[in-house]
Order: C-alpha cells, then sequence, then structure tokens
C-alpha cells in the first residue's frame, strides 16, 4: 500500500487515462487545428495575405532564402516525422495508428514551448525514403522531431540527416529522453547521497532511447566500466557471437559490448540488477518485466527508472516495497515523472530562437542540468525529483539554457541576449497558454463531457 491508497485503487487510476482518451478523442476528433496568426480587419486584408500583396516577400525570400525565417512561420514551425514502427511501446502499428500520439505531441509542443508542431506520419519504412522525405520537407519547417522509429534504423536515419541536413534534426526518443533521465539522475543522486563515478548501473533495453542515454550518461560521468546493458537475450558482453556478427547492421550494441561489462558477467535481468545502485529501463510494457525480488537484491538505497510506456516494467508501490528508494515512471499520473514532455518543448524553444543549425548533446546536457537544478531549486524529495509539466516556468528556463549554449558552440544563427531569450519565451509560452484558455472559455473549444 502507499498510505491509506490501496493497490486496487492505484489501478484503477493508472487504467482511468486510457479510458478517458477512448471518449475524449472521438469527442474532440483530434488534438489540434489551424488559427491565424496575423490579423483580419476585412476582406481587404487578404489581398495583404494573399494575392496580390504576397508577392512581394515572395520576391524578397527569392533573393534571400533566410528572409523565410522574418516573412513566415517556418521560425517557428517543426514537423514531427514518424513511420509509426516503435510507437511508445506498442511497436509497430503503422503511421495512421501512431497519429494519435504525434498529434499530442504537437499539443505538447504547442502548449508548453509556444512551438507550431505538425504531425507527419510517412508511409513508409524504408531508411532512405525517410531520410528523403525530411530533406523534401526543410523548406517548410525550422527543425524536424523525429518519432517512434524503429531501433536500428532511426540510427541511421539521425546520423544521415545530423550530417546532411540544413535544419536542426533530432529524434527525442534518443536525446529527448536521455537529456529528461540524466536530470532525473542527478537529482536522484542527491536523495541517495551516492557519486555518479562510483554507482554500478544497469540498463534494461537497449532500443533507441537507452542507446542515447548511455550515451549522455557517460558524458555526464557514469562509468561505463561499472554498466551492465541487458537486452532481449542477455547481459551484453564481448563473448556475445550473436552480436559480433551484427556489427554491421548495429554496431552501437557491439560498441556497448566492448565498453560495458568487462568482466563479462552473464545471465539476465536477475543477475545484472544484483548489487546495483541504479537500474535504468526503458524495454517493454509490463508489469511483471521486472520483479519484487530482483530489486531486493540491488544495492541498499537503489534508484530504480521503470519508464517503459503506457505500463512500466514494475509498479512503482511495487518496486518501494521491494526496497527501492527512489522509483521513476515515464507516466504522469504517477510520483517522479521521466519523460520527454518536460525536455523537447523547450529544447526547440531555445534552438528555434537562435536559430541553431544543429541540437548538440552538449546542448542536451545543459538541458538536463537546468531541468535538475529547477527541481532543486524549489526542492527535492524521494517522491519529488524532476519538474513536472505544471511548472511552466522551467521550460523559459530550459529554453534560455539550450539558446545561450548553441551560441557558445558556435551552432547559432543569431546573436541573442539571455534577457532577450528570457523575454521572448516568457511572452510566446504565455500567449500559446492563454489562446487555449481564452477558447476554452469562449467554449471555441467545447468543454469535455462528463463521466
Amino acid at each position: 500500500m502507499t498510505g491509506k491508497v490501496t493497490k486496487e485503487e492505484l489501478l484503477a487510476k493508472a487504467k482511468k487515462p486510457g479510458e478517458d482518451a477512448m471518449k475524449l478523442h472521438p469527442f474532440y476528433r483530434g488534438k489540434m487545428q489551424t488559427v491565424p496568426r496575423c490579423c483580419i480587419r476585412d476582406f481587404n486584408d487578404f489581398a495583404i495575405w494573399y494575392s496580390p500583396g504576397v508577392a512581394e516577400p515572395c520576391k524578397a525570400i527569392k533573393e534571400d532564402k533566410e528572409k523565410v525565417y522574418e516573412y513566415t512561420n517556418k521560425w517557428n514551425t517543426v514537423a514531427i516525422v514518424s513511420d509509426g514502427s516503435r510507437v511508445l511501446g506498442l511497436g509497430d502499428i503503422g503511421p495512421e495508428a501512431g497519429l494519435p500520439v504525434m498529434e499530442g505531441k504537437a499539443l505538447l509542443f504547442k502548449y508548453l514551448g509556444g512551438v507550431d508542431a505538425v504531425p507527419i506520419c510517412l508511409d513508409t519504412k524504408d531508411p532512405d525514403e525517410i531520410i528523403n522525405a525530411v530533406k523534401w520537407l526543410q523548406p517548410s519547417f525550422g527543425g524536424i522531431n523525429l518519432e517512434d522509429i524503429s531501433n536500428p534504423k532511426c540510427f541511421y536515419i539521425l546520423d544521415r540527416l545530423r550530417a546532411e541536413a540544413r535544419i536542426p534534426i533530432w529524434h527525442d526518443d534518443q536525446q529527448g529522453t536521455a537529456a529528461v533521465t540524466v536530470a532525473g539522475l542527478v537529482n536522484a543522486l542527491k536523495i541517495v547521497g551516492k557519486e555518479k563515478d562510483k554507482i554500478k548501473l544497469t540498463v534494461i533495453g537497449i532500443g533507441a532511447a537507452n542507446v542515447a542515454i548511455l550515451r549522455l550518461l557517460f558524458v555526464y560521468g557514469v562509468k561505463p566500466e561499472n554498466t551492465l546493458v541487458v537486452d532481449s537475450k542477455e547481459i551484453l558482453h564481448t563473448g556475445r557471437a550473436d552480436l559480433e556478427k551484427e556489427q554491421q547492421t548495429n554496431p552501437y550494441k557491439w560498441d556497448l559490448c566492448m565498453r560495458t561489462n568487462p568482466d563479462k558477467r552473464k545471465g539476465g535481468i536477475p543477475e545484472a540488477l544484483k548489487g546495483a545502485d541504479v537500474c535504468i529501463s526503458l524495454s517493454k510494457s509490463g508489469p511483471g518485466v521486472i520483479l519484487p525480488e530482483w530489486i531486493k537484491g540491488m544495492a541498499k538505497d537503489a534508484i530504480v527508472f521503470a519508464c517503459a510506456n503506457p505500463i512500466p516494467e514494475i509498479w512503482p508501490w511495487e518496486a518501494k516495497e521491494a526496497g527501492a528508494r527512489v522509483v521513476a515512471t515515464g507516466r504522469s499520473d504517477f510520483p517522479n515523472q521521466v519523460n520527454n514532455s518536460v525536455g523537447f518543448p523547450a529544447i526547440f524553444r531555445g534552438v528555434l530562437d537562435v536559430r541553431a543549425k544543429t541540437i548538440t548533446d552538449e546542448m542536451c546536457l545543459t538541458a538536463a542540468y537546468e531541468l535538475a537544478q529547477f527541481a532543486e531549486d524549489r526542492g527535492i524529495n524521494e517522491d519529488n525529483i524532476a519538474p513536472r509539466m505544471d511548472e511552466w516556468e522551467v521550460f523559459i528556463r530550459e529554453a534560455v539554457a539550450v539558446g545561450m549554449k548553441a551560441q557558445e558552440q558556435g551552432v547559432a544563427r543569431l546573436k541573442v541576449t539571455r534577457e532577450e531569450l528570457t523575454r521572448h519565451a516568457q511572452s510566446i509560452i504565455k500567449n500559446s497558454r492563454d489562446t487555449v484558455e481564452l477558447l476554452m472559455k469562449e467554449k471555441l473549444i467545447p468543454p469535455a463531457p462528463k463521466g
């Protein structure tokens, strides 16, 4: 039990978002719409916004393509691109079935970061076709958010596009999840009083998210030699002939074999968790993927991030009862949500506001540190290690930190002061939230049905 709340009540609470989703998605028939940015004083204004007046900005952009950022909404627009091949714990469900997730992502972009985002689900799983599609989209967007693309092609797609595209490309399942996970771990380690370079880390699952999480954790200061990684078969080690043969198709796994587990420990999840200080799991949807008795075998004051969607690998109350001191999931209806929803809206806000050419790992780590610092500034405890979505000030601080880091690294096209970035982020994010509140107040967004 957790306080006076029974396990049955907790399970019912966990099921409710899905039940409500099945009522409200068909009621609203989607989560996003297009609303004008410009004034329409009377019908004569269409001669300005469309023909014949629009020809003048068109000619100006033809002479100088950079003016597209000044004369259109490209400066604030990103595309959310997916093929639906690896959708948040549901797997390969296809582009149509993935569209509700991408619409939800667009909603978070707008409400939390003031970013206009367009869901684009592609009817192809060919990585080269996806790369070409993204390149073709570049004139219309200020950035691209790759989403829910299966492993290992997601690495190939991101690497190619980061090298070849003219606008910033990022894969939120990699970089976004990594940034927020590092932020959560920074504060969790403070709670339990352990040092990053001394902890024993076990990572369960080796999809896109965990590969990026490991990369960022190693930059942060976690030691690869103190790390064990478990895939669907067993712990990664250099004796895995199956992975050595797959080096050409999935070099990321073999690289981790070379860098982690120097003692070549073998076994599955229970063996990998023995004596571990930290478990970070983004594997398959639970519960029952991680068992309470395995948590009992971890070190004292263990940290467990069970972040599979839509159901964590182990219910958080089960992990607590088994001895974990700090438990996080990817869900907003449990304590300690470690989810990229507090990352990507602000990171893109900062990227767009300095017109960055790319999104570096250093920018992601800067976002992680700012998230952790924000939570520490307002107070952290075992059940509150990370910022929440309703703490809107964090998105401003995070956006500014990312924008300043981009300038420091020389990847920003614009020179903007910290004060200017702060004012702009405050204004545009507040405008987005106020717009939704106004539409709801005027019932232009109808109230949700009761029950």
